[in-house]
């Protein structure tokens, strides 16, 4: 029985590790094809809306532009993270939200973020796309080999097999040798490779000179974002507590007062009062758990984040498939903080996107909490200024997390969040 299951872990260890070179080889594949065309098109792109600076055009078109090129880096570090556990945290300087295009230009262009994007497309497109490609390459040439083999070579005149010359069916077997090598290889070497095509995505794409400077200043930035937010909400649950349950309470108290000198005067109006009174504690209560509610849920403190998230996916009016893998708990304050970006995605999704499903998924892989939402809906979210999703990026950037949207016209919309933290 033990030697049966060993066979058994064995094989299934073999076949997990096939399906990561095959996942591997894919990925790399649709990584080289991808970065090509795109980094062709951005490179193209903003050279010639640089160029028309001069003559005024560039002042409108250069932040689209710009835009768009930090919304493929910020595509692809996600990437980074989710295939590669390479993370390449974004340091863009933020830009005031009523800045006109002259200083909304001039302030991206002065910001060596946006200029480590653009020296990254070129390195992307040439060095990016061979190490990409490379993977896929050394996963699918030796099928090839293979093909020669079974007869592939009797329809071709001169064939060539890498250094191989395929004459007759002998040389069509070292062909198949060789193949048998090459994937052999591939077994070993393809994850690495892909690796490898990330690490270079880093070196180029991440901040290096000055990037302890940088990081300062983009933690002052969010911890000051998080101070200014923190006394918005002590001013709202202020305000919601002397205009609801605390005018409720005095009402109350007068109520209670009137009671006792009309308890032996007039007792049915004593009664009336007193079911007043009742009334009232009742509605100041459930004001109160709401206010609770909202400052830190009950379910979240008491049964974590994954049931959290069930609790408000069953809440909504659309179906929702949330998954969950947390073998943990994280820290409050990060369990609060994807809570209620959580929230504010899926408020977004049943307001904005007009979808009639949602799938939420949730999981802790290589120190980092990911959460994914997605939506079958119409497409077109972006994190723009005073829109939902920014306060949900300043939100997460409080924590060094980060925030990255795929939603073309059409849809699907697909919303990642990831925090870095630690389960107990």
């Amino acid at each position: 029985m033990t030697i049966e299951t060993s066979g058994t872990r064995g094989g299934g260890t073999g076949r997990t590790r096939m399906r990561e070179v095959a996942l591997a080889a894919v990925r790399g594949l649709a990584l080289a094809l991808l970065s090509l065309p795109a980094a062709v098109l951005l490179i193209i792109l903003s050279a010639v809306s640089v160029a028309l600076i001069p003559i005024g055009v560039g002042i409108v078109t250069t932040p689209w532009v710009l835009d768009g090129v930090r919304t493929y880096a910020h595509w692809r570090r996600v990437l980074a993270a989710r295939w590669g556990g390479v993370r390449i945290p974004p340091a863009y300087r933020p830009l005031p939200k009523d800045a006109n295009p002259w200083a909304r230009t001039f302030g991206m262009l002065g910001d060596p973020a946006t200029w480590r994007d653009l020296r990254w497309l070129p390195v992307d497109m040439t060095a990016g796309f061979g190490t990409a490609l490379l993977p896929a390459v050394l996963f699918l040439y030796p099928l090839e080999g293979f093909a020669i083999a079974a007869g592939l070579w009797r329809v071709t005149d001169g064939y060539w097999y890498a250094f191989v010359p395929v004459t007759g069916q002998a040389s069509a077997l070292a062909a198949a040798a060789l193949g048998a090598v090459l994937l052999l290889c591939a077994h070993r070497c393809t994850p690495r490779l892909l690796a490898g095509h990330f690490a270079l995505t880093r070196a180029v794409l991440g901040s290096r000179q000055g990037e302890l400077a940088e990081r300062v200043r983009v933690l002052t930035e969010t911890r000051q974002v998080a101070v200014d937010s923190s006394a918005a909400e002590l001013r709202r649950i202020e305000r919601d507590l002397h205009d609801g349950a605390q005018a409720r309470l005095v009402a109350m108290g007068m109520d209670l007062g009137t009671v006792e000198v009309l308890l032996d005067k007039d007792p049915a109006q004593a009664r009336q009062l007193l079911a007043q009174a009742r009334r009232s504690s009742a509605d100041a209560l459930a004001e109160l758990r709401d206010l609770v509610r909202g400052i830190h849920p009950p379910v979240l403190a008491e049964r974590g984040l994954g049931d959290a998230v069930r609790a408000l996916a069953l809440r909504l009016p659309v179906a929702a498939e949330v998954t969950v893998e947390l073998p943990g708990r994280a820290q409050a304050p990060v369990e609060a903080a994807a809570y209620f970006a959580v929230s504010e995605v899926l408020t977004n999704a049943v307001k904005h996107a007009d979808a009639d499903r949602i799938w939420v998924d949730v999981h802790h892989t290589g120190g980092m909490l990911r959460i994914t939402v997605t939506d079958n809906g119409k497409g077109g979210a972006v994190i723009e200024a005073g829109a939902g999703l920014a306060g949900v990026e300043r939100r997460l950037g409080t924590f060094d997390g980060v925030l990255a949207v795929s939603s073309p016209a059409g849809g699907p919309t697909m919303v990642t969040l990831e925090l870095p933290c630690a389960l107990s």
